[in-house]
């Protein structure tokens, strides 16, 4: 599984809805002009370009493990403090922020509950820190199509919504509590995006990114061709535009003061 990869190239497979979230997300939390805020995560930059829009650039630090994803998001918000590191080792110091927020990342660290730990760590007393991941398990139709139709080929074929942690509200709502967080609660949110046809949602797969791409790129040529016919089937063998709806599952909290 890889997010090494270039801002076209995500905004193909998965920022065609996250340029969408982070409006969706930040709506939820809040936030004040004045206030400094850190995107843990950044991925290329959707959720800290929003942030900057609202905060200013110079109120707004990112953080991501991924070389291209940093450049990506540095070029997207020059003002902004962007820097190439790990969710659990945040290299800012404590209490520093107002608002840490981390979009379609929790659920993918290899220990969530060390990364709430830091963003809690960096955020100042009465501050807000928040964090929103995919429904994986009905709720993003994307993903739930593909890994359908895998599954209609491979049983074994790893899917998201059964591998996932916290993708749900309760899950979310838990682990926050768990860090400490006080006056925790969670939401939905709601986002689609229109392809153009189907090859429009076919051909971001082949790129690699994430797991869905993993295992595609994985495949022989057939099972390739199989897997390309069962999402086809699976979406109603579209012979032109189509969108598909997306769900979010999102939690707030603040640190206690």
């Amino acid at each position: 599984m890889s997010f090494d990869a270039s801002r076209s190239a995500y905004d193909r497979y998965m920022g065609r809805y996250s340029n969408q979230l982070a409006a969706a997300f930040l709506s939820f939390v809040g936030g004040e002009p004045g206030q400094r805020a850190l995107d843990v995560g950044c991925g290329p930059g959707a959720l800290t370009e929003v942030l900057a829009t609202g905060l200013g650039g110079e109120h707004v630090a990112a953080a991501d493990p991924s070389e291209s994803f940093v450049v990506a998001c540095s070029a997207r918000v020059p003002e902004a403090d962007v820097r190439r590191v790990a969710a659990a080792d945040l290299p800012w110091d404590d209490m520093t922020f107002d608002l840490v927020v981390s979009q379609l990342v929790l659920n993918f660290l290899p220990d969530a509950e060390a990364g709430a730990a830091e963003m809690l760590r960096v955020t100042r007393p009465g501050g807000t820190i928040a964090a929103c991941t995919w429904d994986y398990a009905d709720g993003m139709t994307m993903l739930r199509t593909f890994w359908d139709a895998a599954r209609d080929i491979d049983a074994g074929a790893t899917d998201e919504a059964r591998t996932m942690r916290f993708t749900t509200e309760r899950e979310l709502a838990e682990l926050w509590e768990s860090a400490g967080l006080t006056d925790v609660r969670t939401r939905s949110l709601e986002v689609s995006t229109t392809y153009v046809d189907f090859d429009d949602y076919w051909q971001p797969f082949l790129l690699g990114i994430g797991p869905g791409g993993a295992y595609a790129t994985s495949l022989d040529v057939e099972r390739l061709a199989q897997l390309r016919a069962a999402c086809f089937e699976r979406l109603g063998r579209p012979g032109d535009s189509f969108t598909l709806a997306a769900r979010a599952v999102a939690v707030s909290g603040q640190r206690a003061g």
